[in-house]
């Protein structure tokens, strides 16, 4: 029973303030999900069978789960999300449907917050109205903007990660191994739905006290991964009915077709939409889209590089947080856990390719880095005053200043619903 308390704690929200923070972010987001599920069909339309709007894969993911190569365990997460929503729905595909897939990403992703401010707040310990400029500046970002009314992976990718996170961050903090069942449920919830995260639920083994100085430990820890990917390996198996080849065919086709070199600069697809547009909404342009027989057409939104140069400064100082950051909290273990697990999507991404064309979609996987790597460095200047308040001035003007472009991009994305998906 205190282990099932202890579970639900660092899930959902644990104290009066945290349940007002979820609320807060429910209500936001979720007027926003309202207004679009209620009002236009983009969430979910079952003639669109992908990018309708920033590459997401909306009837892909509800019907399927998604690739089974990329997302190998995605398909049991939303055979119970869209039998639940058709349930509540009366069984159509209409927009009390899309309003179902949508809150539940609203929940979600106010539940992600929740686990961030956590992070913050109990594993960094930074005063109250830091913790909460953090926060407001992170809940404005492209990603949680999006993923909060969209029913894809990484929504939950997002939750998942961001949980984990918090959990492993405790664990270590308090000197405490991380259990079993940690393991197996984040490589089977993380690496299910997106399988090149797995790596990220084994990283904080490597930061576990004396674990190199302890055959015992890493026995314990061999064990714990060797079961994590086991199960993990069963279930997938399962689901390919054991045919390993097909796997390996449809991985090289994907990589293929989603790491080709497209006309826009490396340099600027990295700064524009890997690092910039997770967080900074940029020009969107309209792309004309068909289904493979081209029996319906329609308007695919996408984002374009950034075409000012406040935008690329704006992400410059953002890196430059990060890499300060780093520098200045290099002996902490918790900092380590962040970076590598960032450096996992800056391999795949922005060194192998792999869908960097459309890189602002990922950030699922990786855009909670940002607030924590920014609360550490709050931290390292926690006993200068001076720096301290010129930092907290930074990030409040950026705060505004995102605030400011991300809604009104929104508007414009409102006025694309408005004029093709009515």
């Amino acid at each position: 029973m205190k282990k099932t308390l202890s579970i639900l704690k660092i899930i959902f929200p644990s104290t009066k303030f945290e349940v007002l923070i979820f609320l807060f972010f429910v209500v936001l987001y979720g007027t926003n999900a309202w207004f679009i599920a209620e009002n236009f069909r983009i969430v979910y339309d079952d003639r669109i069978p992908w990018d309708a709007y920033f590459s997401f894969d909306n009837r892909a993911i509800v019907q399927t789960g998604g690739g089974f190569e990329r997302h190998p365990l995605s398909n049991y997460f939303f055979d119970f999300i869209r039998d639940f929503a058709l349930w509540i729905s009366g069984n159509h595909y209409n927009s009390v449907f899309r309003l179902v897939l949508s809150l539940f990403s609203t929940v979600v992703i106010a539940l992600a917050n929740v686990s961030v401010f956590k992070y913050l707040n109990n594993i960094i310990k930074l005063p109250l109205k830091i913790s909460l400029l953090i926060l407001a500046f992170y809940g404005l970002f492209v990603t949680n903007i999006l993923l909060s009314f969209t029913p894809e992976t990484y929504t939950y990718t997002l939750l998942f990660l961001s949980i984990f996170n918090y959990y492993s961050a405790q664990k270590i903090k308090e000197e405490k191994p991380i259990s079993f069942g940690a393991s197996i449920l984040g490589s089977i919830f993380i690496g299910g739905l997106t399988i090149t995260n797995i790596v990220k639920v084994y990283i904080p083994f490597l930061f576990e006290k004396k674990i190199f100085w302890n055959w015992k430990k890493i026995g314990w820890a061999v064990a714990k991964i060797a079961t994590s990917v086991m199960v993990f390996l069963f279930l997938f198996m399962l689901r390919l009915n054991f045919n390993f080849q097909n796997f390996l065919n449809k991985t090289e086709e994907q990589y293929d077709k989603f790491s080709k070199p497209k006309v826009t600069p490396l340099w600027d697809m990295i700064t524009s939409w890997f690092f910039g547009g997770n967080v900074l909404f940029s020009n969107y342009e309209i792309r004309d889209y068909h289904t493979k027989d081209k029996t319906f057409y329609y308007k695919a939104l996408f984002m374009d590089v950034y075409t000012s140069a406040f935008p690329y400064f704006f992400i410059g100082l953002i890196l430059l947080i990060v890499i300060l950051s780093v520098v200045k909290n290099y002996k902490n273990k918790l900092i380590w856990i962040l970076v590598i697990s960032f450096s996992i999507d800056i391999l795949i991404h922005c060194v192998l390719k792999f869908g960097l064309h459309t890189s602002y979609i990922y950030g699922g996987h990786f855009v909670f880095v940002y607030p924590l790597l920014l609360g550490w460095l709050f931290f390292s200047y926690r006993n200068k005053t001076i720096s301290l308040s010129i930092l907290y001035g930074v990030i409040m003007m950026m705060t505004v200043y995102l605030g400011f472009n991300n809604f009104y991009r929104l508007g414009e994305f409102y006025q694309f619903l408005e004029t093709y998906y009515k």
